[in-house]
C-alpha cells in the first residue's frame, strides 16, 4: 500500500460513528481477501465527502460495474482501453460526485466510472490512496476556520486554497492519479472546497461563513 493508514488514526480524528466499512461478504469471494478489499473491511473511510456503497439487501453483495453501466456501451467509454477486459465484473465500492468507484482486484487500482459522461479513469493506485485523500479533505472541512471578519475574507480564501493545494501536491508526490489533471473528481472536489463549498453546517468553517 502506498500510504500507511490505520483504523486507530481515523477513529482519533473522526470517531467510530463517522467511519464506514464494508463486510467481507459484500465482495465476490475471489476479491474479499485482496489488499484493497481488506483495507475497506478493517480500516474503512470517513463519511461526508465520499460514501461507500451499501450492499444489496437481498444478496448482501456490492453491485458490479456491469450492474451500474450498460455493458454494451461500456466499451465505448473514454478511457476504457486502460481498463482490464473483465472490468464489468469489478465491485463498485463507493460514490464520489457522479462517479461510481470500482476496485480492480487484480491491480488494486480504484477507477472512477461516470456513466453520464461515458468515462472510466484510473483514480487511485490503491485503496490506501483513496482513504488518505478522503481523510485529508474531510479533516480540512471539519477543522478549517475562517476569521469571520469581512476585511480578512480574501486572505481566508487564499489560506484555504493553499491548504487544498498542499493536499494535492503532497498526494501527487506519492500517487499522481487523484489529481492528474483538472478533470478528475478529486480535482473538482478540491476546487469546490477552495471556493467555500462542502462545509457542513455544524463545522467551524460553515459557522464562520454562514453564521
Amino acid at each position: 500500500m502506498l500510504f500507511d493508514v490505520t483504523r486507530s488514526e481515523l477513529v482519533a480524528l473522526f470517531g467510530e460513528d463517522r467511519l464506514a466499512t464494508l463486510p467481507a461478504t459484500a465482495f465476490p469471494p475471489a476479491v474479499a481477501d485482496t489488499g484493497g478489499a481488506r483495507l475497506l473491511q478493517t480500516v474503512g473511510v470517513p463519511t461526508g465527502t465520499l460514501w461507500l456503497r451499501v450492499p444489496d439487501e437481498d444478496t448482501g453483495r456490492l453491485p458490479l460495474v456491469q450492474d451500474v453501466v450498460d455493458v454494451e456501451d461500456f466499451g465505448d467509454f473514454e478511457g476504457f482501453e486502460a481498463a482490464a477486459a473483465d472490468a464489468g465484473g469489478w465491485p463498485v465500492i463507493g460514490w464520489l460526485l457522479n462517479a461510481h468507484l470500482a476496485l480492480d482486484p487484480g491491480s488494486g487500482t480504484v477507477y472512477a466510472v461516470d456513466a453520464d459522461e461515458g468515462t472510466v479513469r484510473e483514480l487511485h493506485t490503491d485503496v490506501s490512496s483513496l482513504v488518505q485523500v478522503t481523510l485529508r479533505f474531510q479533516r480540512l472541512l471539519e477543522e478549517f476556520t475562517f476569521s469571520g471578519d469581512e476585511a480578512d475574507e480574501e486572505a481566508d480564501f487564499e489560506r484555504l486554497e493553499r491548504e487544498t493545494e498542499r493536499i494535492r501536491q503532497e498526494t501527487s508526490g506519492i500517487d499522481p492519479l487523484p489529481f492528474q489533471d483538472d478533470e478528475t473528481v478529486w480535482s473538482v472536489v478540491g476546487e469546490e472546497i477552495a471556493a467555500g463549498q462542502r462545509f457542513r453546517g455544524d463545522s467551524p468553517g460553515a459557522r464562520s461563513l454562514y453564521g
